[in-house]
């Protein structure tokens, strides 16, 4: 699988994954869920720690920052399939840009 596709995948996977663990306390706290909603939750940011260690990249600290346009875009279709509330034009625009950024960091030729 080409490196761009597998880098892509651990991204998407990661970001399901920390954004439910943290979706779980966010019930916990702001929705008035049963405590028992923060178990799933920490076996999600688990999950999403470990994934990203799969990373291709010498550097944890570029691995994250990369990352972050994929989160941004992820938090948006959670915001619209999850909370049902539909991402505006700022909102696409801005995660467009936090895609190449993300790009930039991740792919650029480093010497």
């Amino acid at each position: 699988m080409p490196l761009i596709l597998s880098t892509g995948f651990i991204f998407a996977a990661a970001a399901i994954c920390e954004i439910a663990g943290c979706f779980s306390f966010w019930a916990w706290l702001k929705l008035e869920k049963s405590m028992l909603w923060l178990v799933p939750g920490v076996c999600s940011l688990v999950a999403f720690a470990y994934l990203l260690t799969l990373v291709p990249s010498a550097a944890a600290g570029r691995a994250y920052a990369a990352y972050g346009g994929i989160y941004i875009v992820a938090s948006l279709i959670w915001l619209w399939a999850v909370e049902g509330h539909q991402p505006d034009g700022w909102d696409l625009s801005g995660s467009g840009l936090a895609l190449v950024a993300s790009a930039v960091i991740l792919f650029a030729p480093r010497g």
